[in-house]
């Protein structure tokens, strides 16, 4: 229960449950989405009297932290965006702007319920500013990854060794 601890005494604070129970993701813009007669949908007994929306990607890890990188390399993290609802469902990347030196290479195409697509991203390393910046600039751009449903963000930081 929410309301008593472990030893079973009340508790003095109430207990943030986190957003995936919540049923929502963090750092998503939900989309009005308009039904598609023609898409694949699931009509079985136990999904009929459910409420819960049953559709979405889960970005694993939900954050890409690099870290301190050394100027005129380039790097590259994986990230898994996974289908956890019971269709398939479709997903495209919106590419970053090329001066912040980020691409996402990905495999385009249907993503079937319980199966995952790889996101490579990739980053060379280069100062865009001429001024003095004690040695470190900071790179930050949130990703963009539109779906059905959704669009999800990607927050990208890295620090570049000048």
């Amino acid at each position: 229960s929410v309301l008593v601890n472990a030893a079973g005494q009340p508790r003095k604070e109430k207990v943030k449950l986190p957003s995936s129970l919540q049923g929502r993701q963090p750092n998503s813009i939900p989309n009005k989405k308009i039904e598609d007669p023609v898409a694949g949908k699931v009509n079985t007994s136990s999904l009929a009297t459910t409420r819960q929306h049953l559709s979405g990607f889960h970005l694993i890890p939900p954050r890409v932290m690099l870290g301190v990188l050394k100027e005129g390399c380039t790097y590259a993290a994986t990230v898994i965006l996974k289908n956890v609802g019971v269709n398939f469902s479709r997903f495209r990347v919106k590419q970053p702007p090329p001066h912040t030196g980020l691409r996402v290479m990905y495999t385009p195409g249907p993503v079937a319920a319980g199966l995952q697509v790889e996101l490579e991203i990739e980053i060379f390393a280069m100062v865009i500013g001429g001024e003095d910046t004690g040695g470190l600039e900071e790179i930050s751009h949130d990703i963009e990854i539109l779906t059905e449903t959704e669009t999800l963000l990607l927050p990208v930081r890295a620090n570049i060794l000048c």
